[in-house]
């Protein structure tokens, strides 16, 4: 069975129109979380990755597993006003206004190489604000990797020039 078989289609949530994917049913399943654990800390062998960034919330499910796959550190990138120590921060837009995501000023090292990991890539915006978060603390992002991209959103285009890994994609809603 392939992965996108168990991600769950849930039409009109959270607001009419909207198809959401629900990958709670692929993560129930011992197999298919373990595999896509695997395939995504595959496409990644061989190079050398200092820390794994991940945003919250869900990008945590996936980025420490991986971390430890590819034997990397963890950084998590929170939202604001949950880290404890002196932060770094970034904001990004959503739909309707702005979210800001954080980093520990000590996360990362100059020169460190960086994979950054979400759930999913749709419009972007949680993504280029990690993105930038790694930069300016001096790390050398490797590429990008997400369980799920939503092709038709346009995301994608916000991150030309960077590696792009993907494991389940969607062209359009259905």
């Amino acid at each position: 069975m392939s992965l996108a078989e168990k991600i769950r289609d849930i039409p009109d949530f959270p607001e009419v129109g909207i198809l959401f994917r629900d990958i709670t049913t692929l993560l129930k399943d011992a197999t298919s979380f373990r595999q896509s654990i695997d395939d995504l800390a595959r496409r990644f062998e061989g190079e050398r990755i200092d820390k794994v960034v991940a945003a919250e919330s869900r990008g945590f499910i996936f980025g420490a597993p991986l971390a430890y796959l590819l034997g990397a550190g963890f950084v998590p990138a929170r939202k604001l006003g949950r880290l404890p120590a002196d932060t770094i921060r970034a904001e990004y837009n959503l739909e309707y206004g702005t979210n800001t995501v954080e980093m520990h000023t000590d996360a990362i090292s100059p020169g460190e190489r960086v994979l950054v990991v979400d759930d999913l890539l749709a419009t972007g915006g949680t993504i280029t604000a990690t993105i930038d978060l790694v930069q300016r603390l001096g790390g050398e992002i490797v590429g990008l990797t997400f369980l799920v991209e939503l092709e038709y959103t346009g995301g994608r285009q916000l991150l030309n020039g960077y590696r792009i890994e993907t494991l389940v994609t969607y062209a359009a809603p259905e």
